[in-house]
């Protein structure tokens, strides 16, 4: 029985650890930490090993969370660097004007941001979003559309900006 359990994890962490590891790659431009954050969310698939149904899933949630967190502590550093200097060059505005679609994913409330990281960056259809969010085929299609409106509007109110 464990000698099946063991084969069944390895096979898994083989088929999925690559594009798990990809995908976080994307979300926060640093391998290492894009590994650290897939390492832990197969860490924490395995000890909930026997109780997990969807194993894909449950990882791309997880590792979802661990971004989420990794975001936070960012921005916290990130205000701690503004508060510590009075460098010009470090002014809040510089940020709020870099168009990058990434930190206007990361800047979405959560009920938005999980369904657009789920369906746009994992890939998964929106029925899997679906089920892996609990919630109905149609809300997920609605805050994908909210998402969408939000970022559109973002990018242009920057790209006005940077013109």
């Amino acid at each position: 029985m464990k000698r099946s359990r063991d084969k069944a994890a390895s096979e898994l962490f083989a088929a999925l650890y690559p594009r798990l590891a990809g995908w976080c790659r994307r979300l926060v431009d640093d391998d290492e930490t894009a590994h650290e954050i897939a390492s832990e969310a197969f860490t924490r698939l395995w000890a909930r090993w026997t109780s997990v149904e969807e194993p894909r899933g449950f990882l791309y949630v997880t590792a979802a969370n661990i971004i989420r967190d990794h975001w936070r502590k960012l921005e916290r550093e990130r205000r701690a660097v503004r508060r510590a200097t009075t460098e010009a060059s470090l002014s809040p505005h510089t940020e709020q004007s870099d168009p990058s679609v990434r930190l206007l994913v990361q800047s979405l409330p959560e009920r938005l941001r999980v369904p657009i990281l789920l369906h746009y960056y994992a890939d998964m259809p929106i029925r899997e979003v679906s089920a892996l969010t609990g919630r109905k085929e149609g809300t997920v299609k609605a805050d994908l559309h909210a998402a969408r409106e939000l970022l559109r509007v973002h990018l242009r109110r920057n790209l006005d900006h940077s013109l």
